[in-house]
């Protein structure tokens, strides 16, 4: 073994027993004491490093531009997404005024945005596997949430108690080690959740990828800080000693690296410059570099104009329309489920009839023809039956309620609306809470 890959060795050792001693849990069935982490065996987590094209790690993913690209346009959707709560009614639902909704869409506590919130859950989900909440109570007793604590994924390993109930101990980086029960965290699962944590998409689906990518990138910038220069080759018909072909290449080394590389090299006598090796291009090195994007945005479940590569057909027109409103439906969609049923279970475990949701209407909506089409044919009119109001309409596109635009106009009624019938204003998103009642309790 050289010394470079010892060093390399002993350096992957070093971080591999870090992540295990923080939060890496073992590889499924299997143990430090079956599969040393020293050993190298098919298994352990030094094998998945040493093959993987380098370490994987989250700094070295997010250094990849497709993948930062993905993890902030989704973790970004996420967040500019408004979380509504509900209550189911007899004729179906009801805006409820909470101040949960300031937590949820505002600041789930006083050092964070909910953007950034969101921003972290989606980061941990599609880098680490899983994503957490602290659930922050009035007191010991209370059932009353009066904040959320976001945590980073390796501060936090989940255990079963003999009752089956979940653990979570949380090791700060600043504060006291602290163990709470599952009521009081929000865990959002990722894929592979085995019901205490999920896969690590860092050491499965992302880890050739990544490595990949890496490896591509960093042979590209070498390539143009050695002034994208080839191998060379110079030969020359008389005979050369030791120290003038020392010379010679010191020399070439110094004239062609770096900001040099297109100052001429003047040689005297019957020398020739010959090229060994094959440009990036004939190499493929771009195509790919191409391919890994696409490879990386098929991980995400990311169309790949959305990571700003537009050179398909499809990229352009209503196709690019059709693959965002795809990007929602079947790769937004997933994550916010996961979500939703989190929130909705641990905020409100006793209550059948108050939920929370995204709004993903805005979205989901077209160009501004079809969004025209669409809310004349949900106004209704002759022979067409409404299904929304006028302020309904204004209060998705922004604009504040007008008088007399909340009737509903039904099939057969004139279009001015007279034959229609009153709906009830839907309530407006409450303010920041200066003092929290006791209707905001999350079983109310």
């Amino acid at each position: 073994m050289t010394s470079a890959l010892r060093q390399r060795a002993e350096l992957l050792i070093t971080a591999d027993r870090e992540a295990r001693a923080v939060s890496a849990p073992a590889a499924p069935q299997a143990s430090a004491e079956v599969w040393p982490i020293s050993s190298g065996t098919r298994g352990s987590s030094l094998f998945n490093l040493l093959t993987a094209g380098g370490a994987t790690s989250e700094s070295i993913a997010l250094s990849v531009s497709t993948v930062y690209a993905c993890v902030s346009l989704i973790g970004g959707a996420i967040g500019s997404l408004p979380f509504k709560i509900y209550r189911r009614t007899d004729n179906g639902r009801e805006r409820v005024d909470s101040d949960l909704w300031w937590l949820f869409n505002e600041a789930p506590t006083e050092n964070w945005t909910a953007a950034s919130a969101w921003d972290l859950v989606a980061q941990s989900n599609l880098l680490r596997g899983d994503g957490y909440w602290r659930i922050l109570r009035r007191g010991p007793m209370s059932p009353q949430i009066v904040g959320f604590e976001p945590l980073l994924p390796n501060w936090v390993k989940g255990k079963r108690d003999r009752d089956g109930r979940l653990l979570y101990t949380i090791t700060y980086p600043d504060r006291p080690r602290e163990t709470i029960e599952q009521s009081d965290m929000l865990h959002f699962p990722g894929v592979g959740f085995d019901g205490v944590r999920s896969l690590t998409p860092l050491q499965y689906a992302l880890r050739h990828g990544v490595g990949i990518a890496a490896a591509a990138d960093e042979f590209s910038a070498e390539f143009f800080r050695s002034g994208a220069a080839t191998d060379t080759v110079m030969h020359t018909s008389g005979k050369v000693n030791d120290d003038q072909r020392q010379m010679l290449k010191e020399r070439w080394l110094e004239q062609q690296g770096g900001i040099k590389a297109r100052t001429p090299l003047v040689l005297s006598g019957d020398w020739k410059v010959e090229r060994l090796s094959l440009s990036a291009q004939d190499a493929q090195l771009l195509a790919s570099r191409q391919f890994q994007v696409e490879e990386l945005c098929r991980i995400f479940g990311v169309p790949p104009h959305m990571a700003m590569k537009t050179d398909a057909q499809t990229s352009w027109g209503s196709g690019i329309e059709a693959m965002s409103i795809g990007f929602v439906r079947y790769t937004l969609r997933r994550h916010l489920t996961r979500i939703e049923q989190e929130i909705n279970r641990k905020v409100w475990p006793r209550s059948l009839r108050i939920y929370g949701e995204f709004e993903t209407d805005a979205l989901m909506s077209g160009d501004s023809t079809a969004q025209s089409a669409y809310f004349a044919k949900a106004l209704g009119g002759p022979g067409a039956q409404g299904w929304m109001t006028v302020n309904e309409v204004r209060t998705l596109k922004n604009l504040p309620p007008i008088e007399g635009g909340d009737k509903l106009v039904f099939a057969g009624a004139e279009a001015s609306g007279t034959g229609g019938g009153e709906r009830p204003r839907p309530p407006q998103p409450p303010r920041r809470p200066e003092q929290p009642g006791e209707d905001d309790a999350p079983d109310a």
